[in-house]
């Protein structure tokens, strides 16, 4: 008897003020009214529905609702978003898809009014600050960055400067600094104004957004405060321990989240980094070493879930920590003041900040833009984070104690070698076929990752919507999936990148692919280059100066371990899938076949030219997404591969693979796998030629 959805009881929702409102999708936290935690998706029905809930707070709206549990199929990969940890983290049992709603009312709680006043501050900003600072605003005010470029957050991250957005100690301490002198000057009693501050440092949690490094900062404050007025005044490191109980307690959830795992643990590595601060009395020296330990404290959690570290942050820390600090995030706070009591005044201000902020963001672009900033090994097994740790506390402690420095910096040391040649140890050659939805995707890694060979970057066919359904920044295959398969894998350069044919769901992935790794050459299918879509590509192409080679058949890659060959095209005259590059991979032990978008004239004509060649081989990339008009009866027959693998999305329009071919993989007995149902599969071949299929 099938266990009943818990999304079955749920009519009524009430939304929080988690959410986002992007294209014509309404997405965010909802409470049900059995108090369970949802993650819900509604579909806006017009443009009018879109602007009138942009125009005020939904947190506290309620609805009644019908509604479906959102299936999602598989992830990515290993190393892509995973849906069910966010899930996870914020305490959420589930999707819902929205499928009819009606607004019922709106709570009056408290937690209801400080959202509502956190979205007229949003709101405040967006009307009185200049567009290029909005963003800028919001992100250092309020918490919120979502109008952040991603341009600019990936500078950010390359610089190691991600930090500074986040509301955490720095924003707090700047607050509870200001709010104290003001009363002081005012003539507000010590007691009375340290009364005061355990009241406002909760508001203010609650309008810059709640993260976990605003309530740490405020927890921590709050509970020494407190101390003080029952004269106790308790040790930050006590106070620290108790906001750790404190928020594990209340939200348990709240551990899986990385914004809590990197607060905490950067502000250890600050509380006891104390002798290492006094050990110089130069500015420069105590900022390199508090931007060192908070780097060294966190880099095997950065490189789990980021798989990469900045490695330019201890000089760029140094240069826009004060910037930020002394200059940025104070001139936010005087300008949010400003709009609400003189406007005039900030106009005027405004109109000598944002050029200077300009040039600032230009030589932040052009930073991030310089090559070998980023440590990317891999992503780390577990035993490497837990010999990562043990190497990062003997070297504190040795610093500390200042004993065996020598003998814990040559531990510290060695780990690191241990992350960065991991990868290179493996003799196994691997083949990825990932899912990347509707499209093609396959990463092939020699043993010792001697070459890393590319065939297809996936990507999206992009259909004209009207404006208001238009997406802030659209989703992008190459960026969002490709990538960070890449760097999860430790993969930085790629030797070669075979474009199949000249369809958006094979290359348009390939132009974030380009600014993302080194690719050393790239091969398509002669006459696919001047094809419209490859327009973008073409212009990324030039801009890297990458070498372009047409391949026909015969064509052979060179390589220490399998003899590479193009079977396909046999003409220079581009028609379409029946002109895909046709791959043979194969040495004493194993052969693979990769055909692209071959259709039938295309598997007739290996059948006819190779016959002898391709028979019973080990490994066949199903052709066209197993379309009807690909996998003929007389092609399988001859190929006959231990395993077939079929790169189609999860319930796509197109209906692949087609139910014909599906048959007719089943009546020739060949076992067969879908991307878009089983998801990534990696097929490893061991020095022995055995085959093994997984799903990482």
């Amino acid at each position: 008897m099938p266990i009943p959805s818990l999304a079955q009881n749920v009519t009524q929702i009430t939304w929080t003020d988690t959410y986002r409102i992007n294209g014509s999708t309404l997405r965010g936290f909802a409470i049900s009214e059995n108090k369970d935690k949802w993650y819900v998706q509604l579909k806006l029905e017009s443009e009018q529905h879109k602007e009138a809930f942009k125009e005020h707070s939904l947190a506290g709206i309620t609805m009644n609702i019908r509604s479906e549990e959102t299936s999602n199929g598989p992830k990515s990969h290993m190393y892509a978003f995973n849906m069910e940890n966010y899930l996870k983290s914020n305490g959420s049992v589930g999707q819902l898809q929205v499928t009819q709603y009606e607004l019922i009312g709106k709570n009056t709680d408290f937690i209801t009014f400080m959202a509502g006043q956190r979205f007229k501050v949003t709101q405040h900003i967006r009307d009185h600050f200049p567009l290029s600072l909005q963003a800028e605003a919001e992100a250092l005010l309020i918490g919120s960055r979502e109008q952040m470029p991603s341009d600019m957050q990936s500078a950010y991250q390359t610089l190691g400067i991600t930090h500074l957005f986040a509301i955490s100690g720095l924003h707090v301490a700047l607050v509870v600094w200001l709010i104290y002198e003001i009363m002081i000057r005012l003539g507000v009693r010590r007691e009375t104004a340290n009364y005061l501050l355990i009241i406002a440092l909760p508001l203010y949690a609650l309008l810059a957004g709640g993260a976990p490094s605003v309530w740490r900062s405020v927890s921590v404050t709050e509970i020494v405060l407190i101390s003080i007025l029952f004269q106790r005044k308790i040790a930050i490191e006590d106070a620290f321990s108790l906001s750790i109980m404190g928020f594990v307690f209340l939200t348990p959830w709240i551990i899986f989240q990385i914004g809590f795992q990197l607060s905490y643990l950067a502000a250890f590595s600050l509380i006891y980094s104390s002798i290492l601060l006094k050990s110089t009395h130069s500015y420069l020296l105590q900022s390199f070493i508090l931007t060192a330990v908070c780097q060294v404290i966190v880099y095997p959690i950065l490189l789990y879930h980021f798989y990469e570290i900045s490695i330019s942050s201890f000089l760029a820390n140094l240069i826009f920590v004060p910037l930020f600090t002394f200059l940025v995030l104070p001139l936010n706070l005087l300008f949010l003041l400003l709009t609400f009591v003189v406007p005039s005044i900030s106009e005027a201000l405004f109109l000598v900040y944002e050029p200077i902020r300009g040039l600032i963001d230009i030589l932040i672009l052009k930073l991030g833009t310089l090559p070998y900033q980023m440590w990317n090994p891999m992503m780390p097994e577990n035993w490497m984070i837990l010999l990562a740790y043990t190497s990062v506390i003997a070297i504190f402690i040795s610093i500390e104690r200042k004993k065996k420095v020598f003998g814990c910096t040559l531990y510290f040391l060695i780990t690191l070698l241990v992350i960065q040649l991991a990868p290179l140890t493996d003799s196994s050659t691997r083949i990825t076929f990932v899912n990347v939805g509707q499209g093609d995707c396959i990463l092939i890694e020699m043993p010792y990752r001697k070459q890393v060979i590319m065939i297809d970057t996936g990507g999206l066919l992009r259909f004209d919507q009207e404006t208001w359904k238009q997406t802030n920044e659209p989703y992008e295959i190459g960026r969002q999936v490709v990538l960070p398969l890449l760097k999860g894998k430790g993969i930085n350069a790629i030797d070669i990148l075979i474009i199949t044919h000249a369809d958006a769901d094979h290359m348009e992935g390939a132009e974030e692919v380009l600014r993302g790794v080194k690719v050393k050459e790239i091969h398509i299918t002669p006459g696919s280059w001047e094809k419209e879509v490859m327009d973008d590509l073409r212009v990324e192409i030039d801009k890297q100066r990458i070498p372009v080679y047409e391949k026909i058949a015969g064509d052979i890659i060179l390589s220490d371990y399998y003899h590479f060959q193009y079977l396909y095209p046999m003409d220079k005259i581009y028609e379409g899938n029946n002109d895909s590059l046709v791959l043979s991979m194969r040495n004493n032990n194993f052969h693979g076949l990769f055909i692209g978008d071959l259709e039938e004239q295309g598997e007739l004509d290996l059948v006819e030219y190779y016959s002898q060649s391709i028979q019973q081989i080990d490994l066949l990339k199903v052709g066209h997404h197993g379309s009807k008009t690909s996998s003929t009866e007389q092609f399988l027959n001859l190929v006959q591969p231990g395993v077939a693998i079929i790169q189609a999305g999860y319930e796509n329009r197109y209906g692949h693979p087609h139910p014909e071919v599906v048959e007719r993989l089943e009546e020739l007995r060949i076992p067969y796998l879908q991307t878009g149902t089983d998801g990534t599969i990696e097929v490893e071949i061991n020095k022995s030629g055995d085959m093994t299929v997984t799903f990482p």
